[in-house]
């Protein structure tokens, strides 16, 4: 059996209110008059109030920004630059806020889709920790906001190999490096929701939560409403309207046949723990699974104080019930694809 024992997550130090990353948006970029009205209707239905980034740029009259300066767009360099300067002292800092002890781990699993290099973040973490040179390891990059879950998954398959693992996941999301100056839909949502943030879990073969099941569809009849592209001035993403209609469809189909492969839980005794993809994401889930009204407490609260930091918000909504005396956690998220991926947790105990 595996199981996640300890749970951390870091914030980078700039805190900005979800009003004035608006304030932003609306000078980096020349809306008409009636664009700048609908901008304005849209961050103020996000669900978002502050957000945290490695920039201090989304502050009002900053004279000190990092990347979005004067009349220039960041190419894609200069955006992993940054990543590279920063993501290695979220994800120490998340590891020692979970309290996790590098002399205990065995294993090593890093998540990320806003940032890649090589050798990257998991040989930083190695050095940074002093971690043996013989230490296991692997990463998941470019998955998205369910990513976090393949994380649990590849740690959970290595503590089945060897009960005397202990499997440390790290995932860290920059997202605010990739925001883009363009007028479109797609530009102008990612801009709204996405923040950065760290989370981290130790998986081994005891703990509060055992990770009882896995299971994961993809509807690729709607492939092309969620997609993250690289291009020269950044990652692209492709956020479509359609998606809170997509989870609506099928998040109730999806979730029966997880609960099926597990047929010892039920609704009525689970905690769901669903990604915040963004507010209408979350309605649309609450509305098709008719879950009571303060079911998803936990995440439309990660959203409001955090927006949406991709694959480490789930570990984040987690570290929030990670105490819920529930006799189950149903964690769902989805991305690219479009995928939708789940994990069962039950309470040791």
């Amino acid at each position: 059996m595996s199981h996640i024992s300890k749970i951390g997550k870091a914030l980078p130090k700039y805190k900005h209110q979800q009003k004035d990353i608006l304030k932003f948006m609306l000078t980096k970029t020349d809306y008409t008059p009636e664009e700048a009205r609908m901008l304005r209707l849209m961050y103020g239905l996000s669900g978002i109030e502050a957000r945290y980034s490695v920039l201090p740029d989304f502050f009002e009259d900053n004279i000190n920004n990092k990347l979005f300066k004067t009349n220039t767009v960041p190419n894609v360099e200069a955006r992993m630059k940054i990543y590279g300067n920063e993501a290695l002292n979220l994800a120490i800092s998340a590891i020692h806020n979970a309290k996790i002890e590098p002399a205990e781990i065995t294993h090593l699993v890093t998540i990320s889709c806003t940032g890649m290099s090589a050798p990257g973040l998991d040989l930083q973490i190695m050095k940074a920790l002093n971690l043996k040179r013989s230490l296991e390891r692997t990463s998941v990059n470019f998955m998205g906001c369910y990513a976090a879950m393949h994380g649990l998954k590849i740690a959970n398959a290595m503590v089945k190999a060897d009960p005397n693992a202990k499997v440390l996941v790290v995932s860290v999301e920059l997202c605010t490096l990739h925001f883009q100056e363009e007028k479109s839909m797609d530009y102008m949502t990612s801009n709204l929701l996405f923040a950065d943030g760290a989370a981290c879990v130790l998986v081994e073969n005891t703990g509060d939560w055992e990770m009882n099941s896995f299971y994961s569809e993809v509807f690729t009849e709607a492939e092309d409403s969620m997609a993250w592209h690289i291009s020269s001035n950044g990652f692209l993403m492709t956020l479509a309207q359609d998606v809170p209609s997509v989870v609506e469809n099928n998040i109730a189909g999806f979730v029966e046949r997880a609960f099926k492969k597990n047929n010892e839980i039920s609704d009525t005794e689970t905690l769901f723990a669903i990604h915040p993809g963004g507010r209408k994401i979350l309605e649309a889930s609450q509305k098709a699974l008719n879950l009571p009204k303060n079911s998803l407490e936990a995440s439309f609260d990660i959203l409001k104080n955090y927006g949406n930091m991709s694959s480490a918000t789930l570990l984040y909504i987690l570290e929030s019930i990670f105490h819920s005396q529930n006799p189950y956690i149903f964690m769902t998220g989805f991305g690219p694809g479009i995928s939708m991926e789940s994990l069962t947790l039950k309470r040791n105990g």
